[in-house]
């Protein structure tokens, strides 16, 4: 049995990181075609498509009346998109950031979790009217999107790929991420269980870690291939579309049970937003040493969970 989950977890391995190849070859290759610069891939296409595993476990829940999990698999997962995939990232290579990113993408992700933390501190749920107010603040940054695509930049003409071939390696990237990081949960779970580890240790780590897979993977994938831009865009792009689209259509089937230690948690996600920030307002870059913080920041906020 043990033999068997080993051998899933290798096989779901491989799957992260061959569909993250396809996944961001595809996609820049996408952007280069059409000249949409790939900032706005990264904030669009590939930040929903690296969220769906977040989307589908809390829509799910939300219609099987369980929307209680919502909160903290959004919180977790925007906490470790920014301390630990960044963090990994940056420790890898350095990453050049956008001026957009640092006026515009970053201050509004920090401002709607102070907006998800404002909600959670006037009431104990996330209402239908509050969940329509963060579907307007979803609206309004694809509005932003759309303005910001026609910046485009110029088409890439040296790539003579066709846009099928292209748009078949993207969807078959984010599927293989999709289904590979189900597996590698599934598998490191059953593995985790067979030791004794508690139902706690494993949802505070390996099911946390599980749902941001595919984020890590391909953020990581598309820093080594030079496309920073898509790495960035990718978790920023992700954080918004957690806190909107997956809050927010949650709360629309259902309101969304906001528990008291999870102010803590959302404080420490506008904290983590607010050192993104400043890792990277003077020089635009995301270097090791800000990386390293971010590593160690969620250790310590690792050791909190344990406490």
């Amino acid at each position: 049995m043990i033999f068997v989950q080993l051998l899933l977890l290798v096989i779901g391995f491989i799957m992260l990181v061959k569909g993250a190849d396809w996944f961001v070859e595809g996609t820049a290759g996408i952007a280069g075609k059409f000249g949409i610069p790939q900032l706005v891939i990264g904030l669009t296409i590939v930040a929903m498509g690296t969220s769906a595993p977040e989307a589908a476990v809390s829509i799910t829940a939300a219609l099987k009346g369980n929307a209680g999990i919502t909160i903290g698999n959004v919180v977790g997962s925007n906490i470790l998109n920014i301390l630990i995939i960044l963090g990994v990232t940056a420790v890898i290579t350095t990453l050049s950031i956008q001026s957009s990113t640092i006026k515009y993408e970053i201050p509004y992700m920090i401002l709607i979790t102070l907006v998800l933390l404002l909600m959670g501190y006037t009431d104990s749920y996330i209402t239908r009217p509050e969940g329509g107010i963060l579907w307007t603040l979803f609206l309004v940054y694809l509005l932003y999107l759309l303005v910001l695509s026609k910046e485009g930049t110029k088409k890439d003409a040296s790539d003579n790929r066709s846009i099928v071939r292209l748009l078949i390696s993207a969807v078959a990237g984010g599927i293989i991420i999709v289904w590979g990081s189900d597996i590698t949960v599934d598998s490191a779970t059953a593995i985790a269980r067979a030791f004794g580890l508690s139902e706690r240790f494993i949802g505070l780590t390996i099911v946390a870690l599980g749902t941001s897979l595919p984020e890590l993977v391909t953020s990581v994938t598309a820093a080594r291939k030079g496309n920073a831009d898509i790495a960035v865009g990718n978790i920023v792009g992700s954080n918004i579309f957690n806190i909107l689209f997956v809050i927010g259509t949650t709360a629309l089937i259902t309101p969304v049970i906001f528990e008291a230690k999870f102010l803590i948690d959302s404080a420490i996600a506008v904290f983590t937003g607010i050192l993104l920030w400043i890792s990277i307002f003077r020089t635009k870059k995301l270097a090791r040493p800000w990386g390293i913080v971010m590593l160690l920041c969620y250790g310590a906020y690792f050791v909190y969970l344990l406490c």
